[in-house]
């Protein structure tokens, strides 16, 4: 048996959440909570995801469209048991069914193998977990001989059952012919009127078949997701997990409790990254690199030895080599900066591709342009790109100087070894090698009397 089905839970209201939107659609470091659990399911080579959903399930279609996963509704939320029923139309007859929740993010695809692992004909898996404070929990009633035996949920509990430290985690595996012959079996008479899931252990020991307890290998793992609090909670165990591995692949931080990745951060080694970093979306970073604090980078690639300042905005971008940006620069998308340029305090780019060696250090918008090698931008220099209806672009040659506080209207061409004087509002080609002016005649009057406040 080969074949893998998995059913992720996901019809809760999640009412503690205080909120319209349906609870596995909440986010942890920038995902929704089910995305998570639909990537560990991916995990399992050639696994049939399918999706119970019930409050907010046209939300969730919406978000979901993916031919992948198999949505289906369970329109009247009556426990568990009736949730799994409600799937089971959409699995295969020979597969092994692993039961996850929409609201359990952090499972991992090395606890679904293990599970995996112990299926048969004749044992079913079931993850379980000691803990030291069990409230709210099912406990896991074992006999003599320490077999499962039940799974007998907190209101349904003897005082001395409630003493039971180990719990069950929701999470379950069995095969589709199993399951099919004993969701009928289960009833809804219990303290909730509902039908649980959990009751699957009795009947399976009833029937003869073994349980096999799984344990993940760290509680948060089995941790769900019923207030913000949780959340917020559960936020910062994923990111210090992030922080971990980052740091043991060869880059420091400068405080671990400090750091936020919302997608995939690749790093070379011998990075530093301060407080208060966000990354988004892919983004790489080679060796050697620097990185203030309070930065943002989002789908961007990141060369080796670049210095990257406080402050600092960077998306769907590439940096060079050696390059330095910041403090409290802008890099917006389409911005392609080359080795050893420098791009500094309080500078936007958009579009803009940057040659080698080329700088632009203070106070400057630069938007549809290029670049080339050596070019130096002075303060305050605007590439005027948008004509109110169109984009056009500024190409600057190599080797040129942009004069402070200058005004380049485009479309534009500035040649090779262009020199623009500061002050100037320049619309017409320059010539490589020349020399523009464009500034209004300056007058000195003499006499003149100084304005005086009104009385």
């Amino acid at each position: 048996m080969t074949e893998t089905d998995i059913v992720i839970l996901a019809a809760g209201k999640g009412t503690r959440m205080r909120s319209a939107l349906p609870k596995v659609l909440h986010k942890l470091a920038g995902k929704p909570l089910l995305s998570h659990v639909l990537d560990a399911a991916d995990s399992i080579a050639g696994a049939e995801k399918i999706v119970v959903t019930g409050h907010g399930s046209d939300v969730i279609r919406k978000t979901y469209h993916d031919a992948s996963i198999t949505l289906v509704e369970q329109a009247e939320q009556l426990g568990t048991g009736h949730a799994v029923s409600c799937a089971l139309g959409q699995l295969r007859e020979q597969a092994k069914v692993l039961i996850l929740y929409g609201d359990v993010p952090l499972i991992t695809p090395a606890t679904l193998e293990r599970m995996l692992s112990v299926i048969n004909d004749n044992q079913i898996a079931l993850l379980t977990i000691e803990i030291p404070d069990p409230t709210g929990y099912g406990r896991i009633v074992r006999d003599a001989d320490s077999q499962i035996q039940a799974i007998v949920e907190q209101q349904d509990a003897s005082p001395e059952q409630l003493e039971i430290g180990e719990v069950n985690t929701g999470v379950m595996g069995l095969t589709t012919n199993l399951l099919a012959d004993w969701l009928p079996q289960i009833n809804n008479d219990n303290a909730q009127g509902e039908y649980y899931l959990t009751d699957l252990i009795a009947i399976a020991r009833r029937s003869g078949y073994n349980i096999a307890s799984i344990q993940p290998d760290s509680t948060h793992e089995v941790e769900g997701i019923n207030s913000r609090q949780q959340l917020a909670a559960l936020e910062r165990v994923y990111q210090l997990q992030q922080a971990e591995k980052l740091m043991a692949s060869g880059t420091s931080l400068a405080d671990p409790a400090r750091f936020d990745l919302r997608g995939t951060l690749h790093a070379g080694q011998d990075n530093t990254i301060d407080i208060n970093c966000l990354f988004e979306g892919d983004v790489i970073i080679g060796s050697n690199v620097s990185i203030g604090p309070n930065c943002h980078i989002i789908n961007s690639r990141i060369g080796d030895a670049v210095e990257i300042k406080s402050n600092t905005v960077i998306e769907d971008a590439i940096v060079g080599d050696r390059a330095v940006l910041g403090p409290f620069a802008r890099i917006r998308p389409g911005t392609q900066l080359g080795s050893d340029t420098k791009v500094g305090n309080f500078v936007e780019t958009k579009k803009a591709i940057v040659g080698n060696g080329s700088k632009i250090n203070h106070l400057s918008y630069v938007g549809d342009a290029e670049l080339g090698e050596k070019v130096n931008v002075g303060a305050g220099t605007i590439t005027c790109n948008y004509d109110g209806v169109n984009k056009h672009k500024t190409i600057i040659g190599d080797d040129s100087f942009i004069g402070s506080n200058s005004t380049l209207i485009a479309p534009l061409e500035i040649g090779k070894q262009g020199f623009i004087a500061a002050g100037s509002t320049v619309n017409t080609q320059v010539p490589a090698g020349n020399l523009a002016i464009g500034r209004g005649k300056q007058r000195n009057i003499t006499g003149w009397k100084r304005p005086t406040k009104n009385k």
